[in-house]
């Protein structure tokens, strides 16, 4: 099994499309890309500065363009496959923070230009978030893991990113950032972030209600390939949870160490990151290291294109039946109320039967088997809350 890894916010680097450009097609892809975003990315990536490509509007359409369009040379990542609990299984897709936008493309939920499009909006969303209050970012390196949440918790911060390989990032008020580096936990190194606010928190609220009123006119498809999320490092099943998830991790810590757990226990023999590279691969690598026998490969130029190919296609050309499931989670789509419908466990499912709805402030969600199975287990209760992504049920696969 093969792990496409695409990464988030903070990858940037000066300079970080020019190489690229040698590449037929290369101008006019971020040249239509800026015209989408509203933003001019073809400049801002070749000639732009580390300060230029900080700022939060520009920065995150500027990596999603960059990874999709090198996705796109490498051909066939995002083909769409018939998705069952059997087939569509050779590759497995994980984003980090805005990198699950790019995720979802190589996965068939969105396409590329609705994609850069919601990129765009959420960028802006969030500069203006972080205007509103004077927040940061600080990474805690190594450290005991409970000691590093507890004096995150003490300070008032919140761990905004759990990133694996002993990275914590904390993200909060300058005054509390401030004290966990002066007195930062036993064996541990704080490293301030030149980042304009404190995403994934709670001071990112007004970005995700903006966020909240724009998806609903979108159309999701359903994933094609297996899709990990950031929030807990499950799979999500329906492009309607994927949406929500987009939407929701705006204020979630990223649990991007559940990702890497994840790959892990599915067997991934190689990884490929997108650019712009080496963040993410640095993090498996270390994860991994003297655990996981696996190529990691990060592209960071043209030259890289040729190895990661070759990774592409011996993945393609495995038997699909290596990773069949014993059993999968329905999750939930959307966050509300949740009534399970009269079926009891045991009980045979055709593709497509009813398994609950969800009454949300807005509207009612129906939940549907997507393939033909039993039912194992319910997992919630009538009443119960439930947010996008938390598991409803599981199910045995008809095989």
């Amino acid at each position: 099994m093969l792990a496409v890894l695409a990464p988030g916010q903070g990858a940037q680097k000066p300079g970080m499309l020019t190489d690229w450009l040698e590449l037929p097609g290369a101008e006019s892809f971020f040249r239509w890309a800026g015209a989408i975003a509203d933003a001019d990315l073809l400049t801002l990536g070749t000639t732009g500065d580390a300060e230029a490509i900080k700022d939060t509007a520009v920065t995150q359409p500027l990596v999603v363009a960059m990874s999709l369009f090198v996705a796109r040379e490498l051909g066939g990542l995002p083909g769409p496959v018939a998705h069952t609990p059997q087939a569509g299984r050779d590759v497995v897709i994980a984003g980090h923070s805005v990198g699950e936008l790019t995720a979802a493309v190589l996965a068939g939920v969105l396409s590329v230009e609705a994609a850069i499009a919601l990129t765009a909006v959420r960028g802006r969303a969030m500069a203006r978030a972080c205007a509103q209050t004077p927040t940061g970012m600080s990474a805690v390196l190594g450290g005991d893991p409970a000691e590093v949440l507890a004096a995150i918790e003490a300070n008032g911060l919140t761990p905004a990113n759990v990133n694996g390989a002993g990275q914590v990032v904390a993200a909060g008020s300058l005054e509390g950032l401030a004290a966990l580096k002066a007195a930062p936990p036993a064996k541990a190194r704080v490293m301030p972030l030149s980042v304009a606010g404190a995403f994934h928190t709670e001071y990112m609220a007004s970005a995700r209600t903006e966020l909240e009123g724009l998806v609903g006119g979108i159309r999701p498809a359903q994933p094609s390939r297996l899709l990990v999320s950031n929030k807990d490092g499950s799979a999500v099943e329906t492009g309607a949870g994927v949406l929500n998830r987009l939407v929701s991790q705006v204020t979630s810590p990223v649990r991007f160490d559940a990702c890497l757990d994840t790959l892990r226990e599915l067997g991934v023999t190689a990884v490929i990151e997108l650019p712009p590279a080496g963040a993410l691969a640095g993090l498996a690598k270390r994860d991994w290291k003297g655990t996981h026998d696996v190529e990691v490969l990060a592209i960071t130029s043209p030259a890289d294109l040729d190895r990661a190919a070759e990774l592409i296609a011996a993945e393609r050309g495995r038997a699909e039946a290596e990773h069949s499931p014993d059993w999968r989670v329905v999750v939930s789509p959307a966050r509300g109320t949740i009534s399970p419908a009269a079926v009891a466990e045991g009980t045979a499912l055709p593709a497509g039967a009813t398994l609950a709805t969800i009454a949300g402030r807005r509207e009612t969600v129906e939940v549907a088997a997507g393939y033909a199975g039993l039912l194992a287990e319910w997992l919630v209760a009538e009443g119960d809350l439930v947010d996008a992504g938390d598991p409803i049920a599981r199910l045995y696969p008809e095989v």
